[in-house]
């Protein structure tokens, strides 16, 4: 029995030392690490008094643009997300990305998670309101054509407001969390809601197939203008700044989320970056 013990005794070590490196590099990396601030150009207010700050790239040229809010992947608001942001807004969009964390940002995966679980949601959706109400508060920002879009985490925030905002004109959903009930889509049921676009990858081990053609399934019954596209082979996250001029399933994906925001945010006549 001895040797049992002495098994069980270095199994719960084996967990506690885990579980004290977790939260050293969460708490390192939280006082040494990075911040979104290092990434933003703008502010704004929140509605309970907070400065919430943003980065923001324009088009060249005379307004007003179609807008589209942009959200950051679970690490937070970084490089990775202002150069998405600047090559959207190349195709003659102001593009707004939000750090809904309110400062954090980071590239380790245990601070990551702490941040996706700890951040409160409804907080996030109301400084997505905050962030939609900057955007169309300014001069340059064609106020009947915003659009969201977001990656991963932000795939799921992207949706969801698109669910409490009816001013949305479309809506692109990153290999995010989906909605499987048809009675969850709150704005995007009105009659004159915006359309969505789902991109995910049969690869994904976070978002399987099964779960994909569920949210097409539900975005069915609820009568709502849609595109939901797989693509073959790719895992999570499979968008990136570095990837999307190579040809591949990644620069496809990207022109089907270019044509996507022309098709429902760009006027006939418009020129992209004009």
């Amino acid at each position: 029995m001895k040797w049992i013990r002495r098994i069980l005794i270095a199994i719960v070590l084996i967990i506690v030392l885990l579980i004290v490196g977790v939260f050293g590099i969460i708490a390192v990396d939280s006082v040494a690490g990075d911040v979104a601030t290092n990434y933003t150009n703008v502010s704004y207010p929140a509605d309970d008094g907070t400065t919430l700050n943003a980065y923001m790239a324009t088009p060249t040229g005379e307004g007003p643009f179609p807008a589209v809010l942009m959200v950051h992947e679970w690490w937070g608001l970084n490089g990775e997300i202002t150069e998405m942001a600047d090559r959207l807004a190349e195709e003659g969009y102001v593009v707004l990305a939000p750090d809904t964390y309110r400062g954090p940002t980071t590239r380790q995966i245990p601070r990551a998670v702490f941040l996706r679980v700890t951040i409160p949601e409804e907080r996030v959706d109301q400084d997505m309101l905050a962030a939609f109400a900057y955007l169309a508060s300014r001069d340059d920002v064609d106020v009947d054509n915003i659009g969201v879009i977001g990656f991963c985490y932000g795939g799921g925030v992207a949706l969801r407001h698109a669910v409490l905002n009816p001013d949305i004109a479309a809506t692109a959903n990153l290999y995010g969390d989906t909605i499987l009930d048809p009675a969850d889509f709150g704005a995007l049921l009105d009659a004159d809601a915006g359309p969505v676009l789902g991109v995910f990858g049969t690869a994904d081990m976070q978002i399987p197939v099964e779960e994909v053609e569920q949210f097409e399934q539900a975005l069915a019954e609820a009568d709502i203008e849609h595109t939901v596209n797989l693509y073959q082979d790719m895992p999570h996250a499979f968008i990136q700044p570095d990837n999307i001029d190579e040809p591949g399933q990644p620069q496809t994906a990207w022109e089907d989320i270019k044509a996507f925001f022309a098709a429902h945010l760009q006027a006939a006549d418009a020129e992209p970056g004009a």
